[in-house]
């Protein structure tokens, strides 16, 4: 064992709990505010909170040492960190770092990202699968001098199609889809088969607000929607490509539970129902940069957490 991966999907699953947070707005925060947000989203006893690694982002794995080294029992994950953003060996060993110094509270999800931010990044976006075959090949010849961690790295892919969900299976503990309707989650746990861990991510709106509901959540479903990987996910799924050019209502409801806290505790039990190990949850609000800590306090509640 090199020390990343091999944690097993049925241990990932019981670490990650059924419900966790998933934030991108704390990389939109200083670190001062982040540190007293993340601390008050983890007095709400959600077991794991996910960030993300865009185009301009922080860089994923110092963030999540930030938020590591400044909170306690909560598990950080990443969805994702962009394969194109270090090399193999550096991911690798970032990843072994981290869960050195903090057992079991460190996930590693890793993906292929997007044609466009790869490009702007100068690199060159080929085969997903091929590419990121080849690159958990090169993770797994890392070397490492330090000492590995005393219990593995869990590591995750980002999967939405069927070939890219089977390598999850194969070579990791589990998947992390993103954008996802309900009916997707089924198929992934099909591809996945009953041992690695589904975590899936859900977008809310929390508001009884409709049309403002809505509106809020279309402004985010619109930069998914251009997305050939999101739009041809919907596509396998049923979906038209009017829907997806529209922005069609229908669409923007399937990928974003907008309503009061039952309707996003029911969404994330249909989740859970069809499949799913694991449910993080992305609040959105008007700004980017609204950590939502009222959102996820009714969330914690209404779970029991």
């Amino acid at each position: 064992m090199n020390g990343l991966g091999g944690y097993g999907g049925r241990n990932l699953a019981r670490l990650l709990g059924r419900v966790g947070i998933w934030s991108f707005a704390l990389q939109r925060m200083s670190a001062t505010d982040e540190i007293q947000a993340a601390r008050e989203l983890g007095s709400f006893n959600f077991p794991a909170t996910w960030i993300p690694e865009s185009l301009g982002s922080k860089d994923v794995l110092a963030h999540s040492g930030l938020l590591l080294a400044n909170t306690n029992n909560t598990v950080i994950a990443t969805g994702i960190a962009n394969i194109y953003a270090r090399d193999p060996m550096a991911m690798a060993n970032g990843a072994k770092t981290l869960g050195d110094a903090y057992p079991n509270r460190f996930v590693l999800g890793i993906g292929v990202s997007h044609a466009p931010s790869v490009q702007m990044r100068g690199g060159d976006y080929k085969n997903p699968l091929e590419q990121m075959t080849a690159y958990l090949d090169a993770m797994d010849a890392a070397q490492y001098g330090a000492p590995l961690p005393d219990e593995p790295v869990p590591l995750v892919l980002a999967a939405l199609g069927p070939k890219m969900l089977e390598l999850a299976a194969e070579r990791t503990d589990g998947g992390h889809p993103y954008f996802v309707p309900v009916e997707h989650t089924p198929i992934a746990r099909q591809h996945l088969g009953p041992e690695a861990c589904l975590a899936t991510e859900m977008t809310a709106v929390l508001t009884t607000d409709r049309s403002a509901g809505l509106d809020v959540a279309r402004a985010f479903a619109k930069h998914y929607l251009v997305l050939p990987n999101y739009a041809n996910n919907l596509k396998r799924l049923g979906w038209g490509q009017s829907d997806i050019d529209n922005e069609s209502e229908a669409i923007v409801d399937a990928v974003v539970a907008i309503g009061d806290v039952d309707a996003i505790v029911n969404r994330v039990q249909a989740h859970l129902d069809a499949g799913a190990d694991h449910v993080c949850v992305q609040i959105r609000a008007e700004r980017s940069n609204d950590p939502n800590i009222n959102a996820y306090r009714e969330l914690a509640s209404a779970f029991g957490l």
